[in-house]
């Protein structure tokens, strides 16, 4: 058989109902413009969160008080001031997968310049956290070692406070206060953005530590602490020796349960990333169910278009053809129908995307994967739901095809 003139024919006798045909591939191509779309929002958040949270610093790893929780049920006492600063310490001693370290400690507050207020965080950390965090210091300057032994009364703003506190003004060198202690701005921090919590990185002030512990929170031990591994591949290695140094600084037996958490920040963003996963799997199975209804189409209209041409198949059968060729005839119309359809989809889907990220400004990704799977299941498709119609007309009787009316 003729595939070149199989394929002419098809063809022709699509032409013939080009308003049906079209009918037809509408769902399909609504199926497939649907899980190009659906699959690109999943990708494109996906590969959101994992930016950013990698500029949160993809070797950065907490520490922090409390035992773990599993299922909702706490596994073991929790001692909110078990974090000393003689832990930092022995962390940056005894754990050489780590690069730096710093403690932290946090309080929310209002912070006040003359009579403009702004509710924002202030954090108590030292040098070493804006390597490990990712911060950088637009203008001005970061607090000195003899700032921090002296509880100093300095601080650096983030962005976000800047412009609703002082709008276009310089505000290093000015006196900002937080609850009753005021504070002199050193330094502006570079923009950050928000991180993958959707939560304003440039929301903050930073101070010494030993300043917002002893003038702020007036405590002695600390919150939390951030490290950053030597590297990415180390963060296992850093993880298990920050549990083995805080565990011996904490004088715990072998069998007890842990006083801390330790996490990394690539723990966090495998966890989002499976969570993304699952969504976009559920988005594009949810999509893929359209196709499932256009394939059905396809069958359903195969199915008429096998009665209409009856007495042509028979004619053909009486001359010569064979069930085979008659099986392929229709086969190669209910896949061109299929097909035809998913390359409209894709542009559709495409164009869609595009539209969606330049007028809505969502973060989409346009993977090969999901477009070569596109058109793959389409072919699948139209050969499964038109298998069905062909084979039927491929075993016509041709002397009853021939009388049918």
């Amino acid at each position: 058989m003729n595939y070149l003139n199989s394929i002419k024919i098809a063809f022709n006798a699509l032409k013939r109902n080009k308003f049906r045909a079209f009918l037809t591939m509408l769902g399909i191509i609504i199926g497939v413009a649907s899980v190009i779309v659906m699959l690109a929002i999943g990708q494109g958040s996906k590969k959101s969160i994992q930016d950013q949270m990698a500029g949160m610093g993809t070797n950065l790893i907490f520490a922090m008080p409390g035992s773990e929780q599993k299922g909702g049920v706490r596994m073991g006492n929790s001692d909110a001031q078990s974090m000393k600063l003689s832990d930092v310490e022995a962390i940056q001693r005894d754990c050489p997968a780590i690069s730096d370290v710093s403690p932290e400690v946090r309080s929310s507050g209002q912070a006040v310049v003359g009579n403009q207020n702004w509710p924002t965080s202030i954090f108590g950390v030292n040098n070493n956290y804006f390597s490990i965090r990712k911060y950088t210091i637009g203008s001005g300057r970061s607090f000195t070692s003899t700032e921090i032994d002296t509880y100093a009364k300095v601080c650096l703003v983030g962005q976000t406070v800047v412009n609703n506190l002082f709008g276009k003004t310089n505000p290093i060198g000015q006196t900002i206060r937080f609850g009753k202690i005021p504070l002199l701005i050193i330094g502006v921090l570079g923009i950050k953005g928000e991180n993958g919590w959707g939560q304003d990185q440039d929301d903050l002030l930073m101070a010494p530590y030993t300043t917002v512990q002893k003038r702020i929170l007036a405590i002695t031990h600390v919150q939390s602490i951030a490290a950053s591994a030597v590297s990415e591949s180390l963060n296992a290695a850093a993880i298990e020796q920050i549990s083995k140094s805080l565990r011996n600084s904490h004088k715990l037996k072998d069998g007890t349960e842990d006083d801390f958490q330790v996490r990394s920040q690539s723990e966090m963003v495998q966890t989002f990333s499976s969570i993304s996963d699952i969504m976009t799997a559920l988005l594009g199975a949810i999509s893929g169910i359209s196709l499932l209804v256009g394939g059905i189409g396809i069958m359903n209209i195969m199915y008429v278009s096998v009665t209409e041409r009856t007495r042509e198949i028979g004619l053909r059968l009486s001359v010569g053809g064979r069930g085979n060729d008659i099986l392929l005839q229709f086969l190669i119309e209910s896949i061109l129908l299929s097909v035809l359809g998913g390359i409209i989809g894709i542009s559709l889907g495409v164009v869609a995307t595009q539209l969606m990220a330049s007028l809505m400004n969502w973060p989409v990704v346009i993977t090969t994967v999901s477009v070569v799977m596109a058109f793959l299941v389409c072919s699948a498709i139209g050969i499964f739901f038109g298998w069905y119609p062909a084979r039927k007309a491929a075993s016509l009787n041709p002397i009853d095809a021939l009388r049918y009316e």
